[in-house]
């Protein structure tokens, strides 16, 4: 009795310390990676560049591209009749992947429950995007402006389309009676999130698809945006 009352507390001591070291080890990870920056700054010139810019709630961060341009119109897959305004006077689409959970059942921190925070920790949730129009984008703390050449943001889109979950038609599939104002719908994605690949992992991703400077890894905003400061 005494040596399987020793057993359970043994293996009961190694599992806890071996949480610990995870836990350490992740903070580490947390606040030493997004130091380190990959790709360099580039230097599109003039005549061959698209603004594309990085938005922040102090969470999560966001990619924003044009609507539409020679290259691509997002209205052919993100319809404005998809928004509770249905309003087409918008310039600008932001693309925020994220978990489906926290998307759809978290309106605030406040009412996050420990099941949606457990399953989005640990790979067992899906995943949604969140798309959001706007009218017009400007710099500052909040939000960041990169310009970038015709090539890269055509790298920037297929990383961005083949972030959505599609029908057997090829459609994307928007989940219908879910947004948090009048401009922004949310759809189905691919992937699933957890720890390791967060909100803004997957805008850091996004910034590495399209060869602009980015962090290593980074589960935070702020990594990104310490790349990008004011000018």
């Amino acid at each position: 009795m005494l040596k399987r009352l020793f057993n359970v507390l043994k293996y009961a001591l190694y599992t806890l310390f071996g949480i610990i070291v995870f836990l350490a080890v992740y903070v580490v990870a947390v606040f030493t990676l997004p130091e380190i920056a990959v790709n360099k700054a580039q230097t599109p010139t003039p005549a061959d560049t698209i603004g594309i810019y990085i938005l922040t709630n102090g969470v999560h961060t966001d990619i924003v591209a044009p609507i539409r341009n020679e290259q691509r119109d997002w209205t052919t897959s993100i319809s404005f009749e998809n928004t509770a305004s249905k309003d087409t006077a918008m310039n600008y689409t932001a693309f925020g992947w994220g978990d489906k959970g926290f998307y759809l059942d978290t309106p605030s921190w406040a009412e996050l429950k420990f099941s949606t925070a457990f399953k989005a920790a640990f790979y067992l949730s899906t995943a949604a995007m969140h798309t959001t129009f706007y009218k017009e984008m400007k710099a500052g703390e909040s939000c960041r402006k990169i310009n970038i050449t015709k090539a890269e943001y055509q790298q920037l889109i297929d990383y961005i389309d083949n972030s959505f979950e599609r029908d057997d038609k090829g459609k994307v599939m928007n989940i219908v009676g879910h947004s948090y104002g009048k401009n922004d719908a949310f759809y189905e994605a691919k992937g699933k999130y957890s720890l390791f690949h967060t909100c803004n992992t997957w805008a850091n991703n996004g910034l590495k698809s399209c060869e602009q400077r980015a962090c290593l890894w980074t589960p935070r905003d702020k990594g990104i945006f310490s790349l990008y400061p004011l000018k």
